[in-house]
C-alpha cells in the first residue's frame, strides 16, 4: 500500500512536483515530514521548518500529529491568505 501525497500552490514549485506515491510506512504526519525534509534544504524549509504549514489528510484538516495509514491522501500547502 501507498501513501498519496500532493504539493499545492508555491510548494508545487519550490519542491519541483505537484504529486508523489510513496510506500506507507510512516504513522504520523511528522512521521512523513521528517522523512521529506532529508530530501533537501527546499525540503525542510517548505515543509519542517515552515510554521504555518497547512496540513489535509483524506480532505480534512489535520496537523502534524495525525495519524495516516495505508491509502491515505496527504496534501501540503502554504497558508492561504486574501484581501
Amino acid at each position: 500500500m501507498v501513501l498519496n501525497i500532493f504539493y499545492f500552490a508555491s510548494f508545487r514549485e519550490v519542491l519541483g512536483q505537484a504529486s508523489e506515491q510513496l510506500p506507507a510506512q510512516f504513522s504520523t504526519v511528522d512521521a512523513l515530514i521528517n522523512e521529506l525534509a532529508q530530501r533537501g534544504e527546499n525540503w525542510k524549509m517548505a515543509l519542517l521548518e515552515n510554521q504555518n504549514l497547512q496540513i489535509a489528510v483524506n480532505h480534512d484538516v489535520a496537523n502534524r500529529q495525525t495519524e495516516i495509514k495505508p491509502g491515505d491522501e496527504v496534501a501540503f500547502f502554504p497558508p492561504v491568505t486574501g484581501g
